[in-house]
């Protein structure tokens, strides 16, 4: 049998499942409590017989995106963890480019940054010019999309037998339950851009009777999914580096972008990408797809940079991150006086946002910032500088 029935594994996946005020409450009890939980979790992987149970579901509104998540259950959350620290996070980890930089130990959001700041600098020294273009590309409704198919396709050869089970299993949860549509409807689904946000505005409950089921989507903050969706558009990165030759460019997740010296080769490469896309069920989103001067300002990651003709990148926060903190904050202000959260858990949240975007900021956003805290909660916010 491979690692996933290892106790110690699966021990430590519920260590890094484990959250909420029972966990913090009552540690060692909690911890008892879930040790034989544990132990059925490894004969049901054992025996073939798990199976994911019913979770929750909300919708979420993130920076202005709305969002349907599915949350899971404890033993599930357990059960991915395992997947993906046992086995499936290494199994994909080699097909990854370097500059592929979301949610890896050791990348992430800052790193992302820092090699797209890099790829304008490595430009600069090769043509001693800011006299060049830059591409982005974005995939619409990128989780929604991902074909189950394309997975079992790409991932399963890569895992052991046990874990390309569970896997299946898994993927298996995720399927939609789209008994509201016609055949005809159904018959053209997978090829369709599926919006799940969408889906659950308007399709009631009654009518997922469960006799059809479309197989793509994965849900969005799942473990598994993650490790999926970074690993995903693989082919398309390798268009990109490989087939295009294409030195400066690098992936976030379903945000892409090239810095090249033609507009006209960048427009060729978007339609390449497209053609992948197409190849996986994925869609461009054509409103956030463009091409910028690199001498103009444009937006990565929510910063926004330009190239200047000695070779600095300018950087500035982008102020729709800084119009969202200040909101989040007063939204903080109600729930401590509601009593659903603690002052000091809101200057932790305060103090890091500063000490992530404060070098980006201009003084007077500082100050306003600071004057605005103030007026909230009566107190001086300062952070590690």
């Amino acid at each position: 049998m491979s690692g996933l029935t290892d106790l110690n594994l699966l021990y430590q996946a519920f260590l890094a499942s484990m959250k909420g005020s029972a966990w913090k409450e009552e540690p060692q009890r909690f911890e008892i409590d879930f040790l034989s939980e544990i132990v059925r979790l490894k004969q049901e992987i054992e025996t073939r017989t798990y199976r994911t149970s019913p979770g929750t579901e909300f919708t979420l509104n993130e920076r202005g995106k709305v969002r349907h998540i599915h949350g899971a259950r404890m033993r599930d959350r357990v059960i991915r963890h395992a997947l993906c620290d046992g086995e499936l996070s290494d199994a994909l980890q080699p097909y990854l480019i370097h500059n592929n930089g979301a949610s890896q130990t050791g990348k992430g959001l800052t790193f992302a940054r820092r090699m797209f700041e890099r790829d304008l600098h490595n430009y600069w020294l090769a043509h001693r010019s800011n006299a060049g273009f830059i591409a982005f590309v974005d995939l619409s409704k990128y989780y929604d999309n991902i074909r189950h198919d394309r997975i079992r396709e790409m991932v399963l050869p890569l895992l052991s037998e046990e874990a390309g089970w569970l896997l299946d299993e898994i993927l298996t949860t995720f399927e939609v339950d789209v008994s509201y549509m016609t055949r005809e409807e159904y018959a053209r689904c997978m090829d369709e851009k599926f919006n799940s946000v969408w889906y659950y505005e308007h399709i009631p409950v009654e009518a997922r009777t469960g006799e059809k089921f479309m197989p793509k989507s994965v849900d969005i903050g799942d473990q598994v999914s993650q490790d999926i969706g970074i690993f995903y558009p693989t082919r398309i990165d390798n268009y990109v580096k490989i087939v295009r030759g294409c030195k400066y460019y690098g992936r976030y997740m379903d945000d892409m972008y090239i810095i090249c010296e033609d507009r006209e080769e960048l427009r060729s490469i978007i339609a390449g990408i497209k053609e992948q896309a197409e190849g996986l069920g994925l869609f461009i989103n054509a409103h956030k797809t463009h091409i910028a001067r690199l001498r103009d300002t444009y937006k990565f990651l929510q910063i926004k940079y330009s190239l200047t003709a000695s070779g600095k990148v300018v950087k500035r926060i982008n102020p729709a991150s800084v119009t969202r903190e200040r909101r989040r904050l007063k939204a903080y202000k109600h729930l401590i006086e509601a009593g659903r959260m603690t002052y000091e858990d809101v200057e932790q949240s305060a103090k890091s946002w500063m000490g992530d975007y404060h070098r980006l900021m201009s003084k007077q956003q500082i100050r306003h910032m600071k004057a605005h805290y103030r007026a909230l909660f009566g107190k001086e916010l300062s952070w590690k500088h």
